[in-house]
């Protein structure tokens, strides 16, 4: 029986736990275009045993008009079953992605419904630096059941943002670095000019990590927000280029104590993108 775990696990707890029945860890691995690297090639090299490849490239909804948008609670479960995970399951995500990408898979499965789910803390590259084992090859599990699930409540649409300039109901917090922020030029990134929506604050998502990679302790994320101006009072969204490391800042804020938060999945990338939305360059 595994005890309960909170939303961030350490590498001791998963390989305490990892040959109990009722946890699944999935490897929540992508990658930025310009790093030359495929997730799938990798974790069929080498992977934490047992671990299942969730594939968070293709684990979009196609038919929305959001870029790389999240996938639909029909999409998550679908996946899941696939991958052999059954109602109950507690599931372990962990990356070996510069961008921290199992914080964009845990809010895709947590934001419908999905748990219990956490993420590993320092992910597979302090798995790998501590000496712990490896496997390699692909597992094909059997299928499960689909869950039920619910429609995501936590996630900031386009119309939400335009009608929250007027009201400032919401703070909105930008994960992406202050060059890309506050510059001027082309975003290195997704293309297209950099810039940011009005009134934005920025935090990159780097700052809530430690020199190991592992999220800073609750009292130094809460102090890392109130530097980037956040008042941990208010409704907070967070967004970037396209919504995944503001998913990195959405946990960190959970992990924070801060749960009136939401995602703006278009992120930037969306944003600058229509020619009708407001934007603003240069210093704050």
């Amino acid at each position: 029986m595994i005890e309960p775990f909170p939303i961030l696990v350490s590498t001791d707890w998963l390989a305490d736990n990892l040959d109990a029945s009722a946890l699944v860890v999935l490897d929540a691995s992508r990658h930025l275009p310009d790093a030359g690297r495929d997730p799938r090639a990798e974790f069929e090299d080498a992977h934490i045993p047992g671990a299942r490849f969730l594939d968070l490239a293709s684990f979009t909804d196609p038919d929305s008009s959001v870029p790389a948008a999240l996938p639909t609670p029909a999409q998550v479960a679908e996946r899941l079953a696939k991958l052999g995970v059954a109602i109950g399951d507690r599931i372990v995500l962990y990356d070996d992605s510069a961008v921290k990408t199992s914080a964009r898979a845990w809010f895709a499965l947590s934001s419908v419904g999905v748990e219990p789910v956490a993420v590993l803390d320092g992910g597979l590259g302090k798995w790998k630096a501590e000496g712990r084992p490896l496997e390699s090859g692909i597992p094909e599990p059997s299928s499960a059941w689909l869950m039920p699930l619910s429609a995501a409540q936590n996630v900031a649409t386009k119309e939400q943002m335009l009608s929250n300039l007027g009201s400032r109901d919401e703070q909105v917090l930008d994960a992406r670095s202050a060059d890309r922020v506050f510059g001027h030029g082309s975003d290195p990134v997704h293309g297209g000019q950099n810039g940011r929506i009005p009134g934005s604050l920025n935090l990159p998502f780097g700052a809530v990590f430690q020199d190991d990679r592992t999220f800073k302790p609750p009292h130094d994320l809460r102090a890392a927000f109130a530097a980037a101006g956040v008042d941990l009072s208010r409704p907070l969204v967070t967004s970037c280029g396209s919504g995944v490391t503001a998913s990195v800042l959405l946990f960190a804020a959970h992990l924070a104590g801060k749960d009136d938060v939401r995602l703006y999945d278009g992120s930037w990338q969306e944003w600058a993108a229509d020619p009708d939305t407001p934007k603003e360059q240069g210093p704050a």
